[in-house]
């Protein structure tokens, strides 16, 4: 059985909200911040493991939109990398994001020793590292055809186990690192009322290309039409830009290009406010696409594969774990001002580099709705994780792999 195109996006859709009925019927589901797309398309890939097994008829789909979806995701990534947005947010997003993108590289030079230990490839390790603690399921699903052309079999099999598992294990570690830190340095949070501004309400100090809210606006043909056009022409300048650096013999993944022309756009958009583009526009453009995407990629996925390395992909991701929680005990508390938003700040450290953004987000909010408010780590944590994060990882996988060839 052979779905086309269309078959094949409106198999995609009912995934999702099938994913989306799971959270919502499914008690504490929704607590464990494992994305929609990520059941839907994990449960379709269980599925046709069943049919398979019982030589039932298995349905093969057309995955021709799967990587323009992923470049499309990541070029709104690059609309959002503001140098007026890292500006705004202060020294401690600078110093945040330092401690973070350091992490990255921390967790791949571990990851390596590992998968040397375990008599692996030391590409591996840098999979089940960065690739997939720090980046999440999308970036270990996009960065898995350069790891398999690396020697790495079932690479993309291995990114989303490895995602998952950092996903549930970040959710469930977060919370108690961070009341550790409360209670041992006995601290409070600020009144309710003193809530900090959070990235959108952060957005009126910035230009208007920034503050430009999407609000009624989205339904109109105008805004729909430039906020695709402008992800599309930063998807073709970046197929430029990644040939020119591929042709010097760096290894690369092909949204890199589209990431640096969004950026490139983003940035001049923010001195002349010429385009004026709403950024909220093209956070839900990047939202379609990816959702799309993972459920494409991950319906397709041969999760028979795992088996033979399940050991030690539990052992490098329980070692990665206690790793994160000590980092965020020392260095990342004290250089976070060793105050109550620090030790906020601390326990999302944990979902940024353990599962997603939504990880970290959960956890802190888990602790203020116990402790009190944390307007600094609020304000702080978002910008860098929402933001930053995923840009700055990029560049390091890229580093290690070609480090690695």
């Amino acid at each position: 059985m052979t779905f086309g195109l269309v078959e094949t996006l409106a198999s995609c859709a009912c995934l999702l909200f099938f994913g989306y009925f799971l959270q919502r019927t499914i008690p504490g589901l929704a607590r464990l911040n494992i994305p929609a797309p990520v059941l839907g398309g994990l449960l379709a890939a269980l599925a046709i493991v069943v049919a398979r097994a019982n030589d039932w008829p298995v349905a093969t789909f057309d995955t021709t939109l799967q990587r323009p979806l992923l470049v499309a995701f990541f070029t709104t990534l690059g609309f959002s990398a503001s140098l007026a947005l890292l500006r705004a947010g202060g020294t401690q997003v600078v110093v945040l994001l330092a401690l973070v993108t350091g992490f990255a590289i921390v967790q791949n030079l571990v990851g390596i020793a590992l998968a040397l230990s375990f008599g692996l490839p030391p590409a591996l390790g840098v999979l089940t590292g960065s690739v997939t603690l720090t980046g999440g399921p999308a970036t270990g699903l996009a960065f898995a055809p350069l790891f398999e052309a690396a020697g790495i079999e079932s690479a993309a099999t291995v990114a989303v186990a490895t995602a998952m598992g950092g996903i549930v294990l970040g959710g469930l570690v977060g919370g108690p690192i961070g009341s550790l830190l409360i209670a041992r340095h006995r601290l409070r949070g600020a009144e309710p009322n003193a809530a900090a501004k959070s990235p959108t309400q952060l957005s009126t100090d910035l230009p208007a290309s920034e503050a430009e809210p999407l609000g009624e606006d989205s339904l109109q043909v105008h805004t729909a039409l430039k906020t695709v056009a402008a992800v599309l022409v930063a998807m073709w300048a970046g197929t430029a830009i990644s040939a020119g650096i591929t042709s010097l013999g760096v290894t690369l993944p092909e949204y890199i290009g589209a990431m640096l022309a969004a950026a490139i756009l983003r940035n001049i958009d923010d001195r002349t406010r010429w385009l004026k583009l709403s950024h909220t526009a093209l956070d839900l453009l990047g939202a379609v696409a990816l959702s799309f995407f993972l459920v494409m990629a991950l319906m397709t996925l041969d999760l028979t594969k795992l088996a033979s390395m399940a050991g030690p992909l539990i052992a490098m991701l329980l070692v990665q774990v206690v790793l994160v929680a000590m980092f965020s005990l020392w260095p990342v508390f004290p250089l976070m001002g060793r105050d109550y938003d620090a030790a906020v700040t601390s326990g999302g450290f944990l979902g940024f580099m353990l599962g997603t953004t939504a990880n970290a987000m959960a956890v802190m909010r888990t602790l203020v709705e116990r402790f009190g408010a944390a307007p600094r780590a609020f304000l702080v944590a978002p910008l860098v994780g929402a933001f930053f994060l995923d840009f700055t990882n990029a560049l390091v996988i890229t580093a290690f792999l070609n480090f690695l060839k």
